[in-house]
């Protein structure tokens, strides 16, 4: 816990301007918590699709309590999301890969570079454990679709490391981890897992 302490402080120190990317997962409620041990304060940004559980959205406040912050709430653009609405419908997604990147490109992918513009870095909570796509994650990496430098300072964490420290030290966080949800999403694309299956499926 204290080196993570210590690793963000030096990102804050390299990086004054960057920013806390969270999505209300317990990993992102965690680097929250290590952030406000340190004199160096971060921005903290969230992605509002338009589509979250009304437990996500309730966490902004929970945050704004607990540390006396404020998440910056970042939309997609409202007349982006009106054309794929009445072109495909609400649900497209559901019916294409190709929908369902283009639903995320413009719910996430476009709103998440105007976050980011203009900044030196970011942080997230991306583990290595959280998917076979992320086994090779790296702590530090060049972002080459965002132009900037991305931290991940808990890719070598485990699962039962992220929430050992979290019960520990009283972080707060989403209460849709307690109703088998241990990756945080849109509503219509995330549901809880079953036993037995990958935590991202």
């Amino acid at each position: 816990w204290s080196m993570l302490v210590e690793r963000i402080g030096e990102i804050a120190c390299a990086h004054p301007d960057a920013l806390i990317a969270s999505s209300m997962g317990v990993e992102d409620t965690l680097l929250i918590h290590a952030m406000m041990q340190s004199p160096q304060r971060l921005g903290v940004f969230m992605l509002d699709t338009g589509r979250l559980h009304a437990e996500t959205l309730a966490m902004i406040g929970t945050i704004r309590d607990r540390y006396g912050i404020e998440v910056q709430v970042v939309h997609p653009g409202s007349d982006a999301v009106r054309d794929y609405v009445d072109t495909h419908g609400a649900d497209a997604f559901y019916e294409s890969v190709e929908l369902r990147k283009a639903c995320c490109g413009i719910r996430k992918v476009e709103p998440l570079g105007r976050a980011l513009a203009g900044r030196s870095a970011w942080i997230t909570g991306q583990r290595r454990e959280q998917s076979i796509t992320r086994a090779e994650l790296p702590e530090s990496q060049w972002d080459e679709a965002f132009g900037l430098r991305k931290y991940n300072p808990l890719a070598h964490w485990s699962t039962e490391d992220v929430w050992a420290i979290s019960r520990a030290l009283g972080v707060p966080y989403n209460p849709l981890h307690d109703r088998g949800y241990p990756s945080i999403g849109c509503e219509c694309c995330t549901r809880a897992v079953r036993p037995g299956e990958d935590v991202r499926a």
